[in-house]
């Protein structure tokens, strides 16, 4: 039996929910069977998944909601919403989510490892060997269109969110995507003070989304939900939601806890003790990742001003494993395995990674009993709605900000073009249109055909 069968949470050809009645009378799949069976869809995402956190939505949405329909659409933009408005790495959110819901957080747990392994390994070796094997300045011609076909992703996968909006969605998706616009490129605003406004934009979204609800159907401006008699009560669907994810509310407040508990003693504690360099690397990289809201372009310059004022690190080093972390799959934080290990070897790679990661990790595990539990009342749909109408128009200023760091040649264009045709017109997944980019930007590389070689912003 395969994910998608006898599974309410799964779509199919009918829609949300339409895998049959019968699967509403029925009851999860053992713990095994379901965690085999995510285990199947999420082994090898980490060795694919290039491109940054937008790109990785587009991969995710693509391989678990079009491909093997693992799960619903409706669910998948809930939960890409829930990640967007908690601190931490959002796409490795979404796969820790999208994977408890199928088997619980042991699944989530499982998912996160396999998404971060791949990355975090060859990260962990560079920043421990970097002189001796690898040469980021100078990379192979195969890495030249990962940039540009992971763009086209990225335009693919906004534009396909963009389209999940309402007229009132889009209003708040453009205000968002603006002041996201307005931060990257202000000379008088630090690229810091998103860690406030990003934030300050969900909570709007969600907020308005809110506000015009409880106007009524007939006076809002959106369209939402509405709820009936029998909508009120959680389905059975919903109930099984609950059920197969497994975690109770008082674990969910447990894991804030947790994270509280790790947040304030971490910084007590190297405040009031001698110095230990393990324990510092801990507490500065965990409390970035408490700050953190729009995930790993946000957290580069964070860190930069962190470490190397502390001299852990110099800006050349910073610059050189950036390089390398951006051809590498995976989330843009597996950046920190490479940090730590120039700070202090492979412990320090291990104990920044945690740290970077701790906070995310634990909140989203402390946000899914209650996201399950309220999900079927109309007005956390309305929340959920506004966060997400927001959380689009940041990825739509992703694609803005992002293309000329990615697109730099008139033959990285090409490659932008062709994989974008791939991937929206011929439905190719994410991994071929990856493979394809890294084919045509070898080809039209300096070394093969030596095509399309001027800068675009110096041709013009």
């Amino acid at each position: 039996m395969t994910a998608t069968e006898m599974d309410p949470l799964v779509s199919s050809e009918d829609g949300y929910g339409s895998a049959g009645e019968k699967s509403e009378s029925s009851s999860p799949q053992p713990l095994t069977t379901r965690i085999k069976e995510t285990l199947s869809l999420f082994w090898y995402l980490g060795f694919v998944a290039f491109g940054g956190p937008t790109a990785h939505v587009a991969i995710l949405r693509d391989h678990l909601v079009t491909v093997n329909k693992f799960i619903d659409e409706e669910v998948f933009t809930e939960l890409f919403a829930l990640g967007q408005g908690l601190p931490g790495p959002s796409s490795t959110q979404l796969v820790i989510s999208t994977a408890s819901t199928h088997g619980g957080a042991i699944s989530g747990v499982i998912a996160f490892a396999f998404w971060c392994l791949p990355g975090f390994i060859v990260l962990s070796l560079s920043g421990s060997y970097l002189y001796s094997f690898i040469d980021p300045s100078s990379p192979p011609i195969w890495l030249l269109g990962i940039g540009p076909a992971a763009m086209a992703l990225i335009f693919k996968a906004s534009f396909k969110f963009v389209q999940n909006l309402d007229k009132f969605g889009c209003g708040i998706g453009l205000v968002a995507c603006a002041v996201a616009i307005m931060i990257a490129g202000d000379e008088h605003m630090e690229p810091s003070s998103s860690q406030v406004v990003y934030p300050t934009l969900l909570v709007s979204g969600a907020l308005l989304c809110f506000l015009d609800f409880s106007l009524g159907p007939d006076r809002s401006i959106g369209t939402y939900y509405q709820p009936t008699s029998e909508s009120t009560e959680p389905t059975k669907k919903d109930k099984m939601l609950v059920e197969k994810i497994g975690l109770s509310i008082f674990q969910g407040f447990a894991y804030l806890a947790i994270w509280l508990v790790l947040l304030i003693g971490s910084i007590a504690y190297v405040n009031m003790t001698t110095s230990n360099l393990l324990m510092d690397i801990f507490e500065v990289y965990f409390r970035v990742g408490s700050l953190i809201f729009g995930g790993g372009i946000v957290v580069l310059p964070m860190l930069q001003s962190e470490l190397v004022p502390r001299g852990w690190i110099t800006n050349e080093q910073f610059f050189q494993g950036l390089g390398i972390a951006q051809s590498m799959p995976g989330p843009m934080f597996n950046f920190a395995a490479f940090l730590g290990a120039v700070t202090n070897g492979l412990p320090g790679s291990l104990t920044a990674f945690v740290g970077l990661f701790g906070p995310g990790f634990i909140l989203i595990f402390a946000m899914l009993p209650f996201w399950s539990r309220f999900r079927h009342l109309a007005w956390f749909k309305a929340v959920i709605k506004g966060l997400n109408a927001s959380a689009v128009g940041l990825i739509v200023a992703g694609c803005v900000t992002l293309y000329p760091k990615s697109v730099h040649t008139y033959a990285d264009t090409m490659v932008f073009i062709l994989t974008g045709g791939l991937a929206t017109i011929y439905n190719f997944q994410a991994p071929f249109v990856i493979f394809w980019g890294c084919l045509l930007g070898a080809i039209f590389s300096s070394s093969v055909l030596d095509v399309g070689q001027k800068h675009l912003f110096q041709a013009m």
